[in-house]
C-alpha cells in the first residue's frame, strides 16, 4: 500500500493533520529502529510550532518512540523510532484510547492527595534528593494498567516520580492473583499485612534490618556471617545435649 506524502500533507483532496504527517515522515525518512533527532524533526516539519508534541500524541495511539529516558543509549538530543501504532492518517484511526486521555489539573491533585505526595514505587517526596544528592524528585501521574479478578482490565491512576516511571510505559499489575496470595496468608500473616497497609508503612523488624545489611556485604564478609551463624548453632546444640 502506497503511503500518502508527508511533504505537502494531503492525501488525494484531504488534507493531513501535523500528527500524520510526523507519523509518515517516521516510516519513510527515519524508519523502524533508527534514530533521530530533535533538531532533524524541526527541519522537516518549519512550518510547525509544536511538532515535538505532536511525536509525542503518536506514542498514545501505540507508537513506540523512544528517548534517553527509555533507552540510556541515547543523548539527549536523540529519539528511536522503535515501531509503528495505529495508521494515524486514515480517518477514525487518529483517536486516542479512551484511558489515554489527558488529566485535568483537578484529577492529577486528586490523584496527589491520595497517594500521600508520595512516590508509591520508591517513596520519594516531590522535591526531595535522590541519594545521590544532586538530582531531586518530579512527581508525575502514571496509567498503570490492572488486570481485574473478573478478567476485565482497566486503567488506574498512581503516583509515580519520573526515575521510577522511566521506561514502565508497559507497566501492569495482577490485581486479580494478588487478591488470591493475601487469601491464602495464615491469619497472623494478615493481620501483619493489614497494619502494613493501615500505618502505609512496613516496621522492619531486627532480622530485617540484618537481611538487608548482609545483602550489601562482599563475599568474604558474607562468608565471615554464615561461619558465625554454624558456630552459634553449634555451642545450641552443645546446650540442649
Amino acid at each position: 500500500m502506497t503511503l500518502p506524502s508527508w511533504q505537502n500533507g494531503m492525501d488525494g483532496n484531504r488534507r493531513l493533520g501535523s500528527m500524520a504527517r510526523a507519523a509518515l515522515w517516521l516510516l519513510s525518512v527515519v524508519g523502524e529502529g533508527n534514530i533521530f533527532t530533535k533538531a532533524e524533526l524541526r527541519s522537516a516539519f518549519p512550518d510547525v510550532a509544536q511538532i515535538d508534541r505532536r511525536i509525542r500524541d503518536l506514542r498514545d495511539r501505540g507508537w513506540r518512540i523512544d528517548t534517553s529516558r527509555d533507552d540510556p543509549s541515547l543523548k539527549q538530543e536523540e529519539q528511536r523510532f522503535v515501531s509503528r501504532g495505529a495508521e494515524v492518517w486514515i480517518p477514525g484511526q487518529a483517536k486516542a484510547p479512551k484511558h489515554k486521555g489527558s488529566l485535568t489539573t483537578a484529577q492529577r491533585q486528586k490523584v496527589f492527595e491520595a497517594d500521600g505526595y508520595l512516590c508509591r514505587s520508591c517513596g520519594i517526596a516531590a522535591g526531595e534528593e535522590y541519594e545521590d544528592g544532586v538530582t531531586q524528585s518530579v512527581l508525575n501521574v502514571a496509567r498503570r494498567k490492572v488486570l481485574l479478578s473478573d478478567g476485565s482490565v482497566d486503567y488506574q491512576f498512581v503516583t509515580e516520580c519520573k526515575r521510577c516511571g522511566s521506561g514502565s510505559t508497559d507497566r501492569e499489575v495482577d490485581l486479580g492473583a494478588l487478591l488470591e496470595l493475601v487469601e491464602d496468608l495464615a491469619p497472623m500473616e494478615r493481620r501483619i499485612l493489614a497494619n502494613w497497609i493501615a500505618n502505609d508503612r512496613r516496621s522492619l523488624e531486627p532480622i530485617d534490618k540484618l537481611w538487608g545489611l548482609y545483602r550489601t556485604l562482599p563475599e568474604a564478609s558474607r562468608e565471615a556471617v554464615a561461619e558465625a551463624l554454624d558456630d552459634a548453632d553449634a555451642v545450641g546444640d552443645e546446650t540442649d545435649d
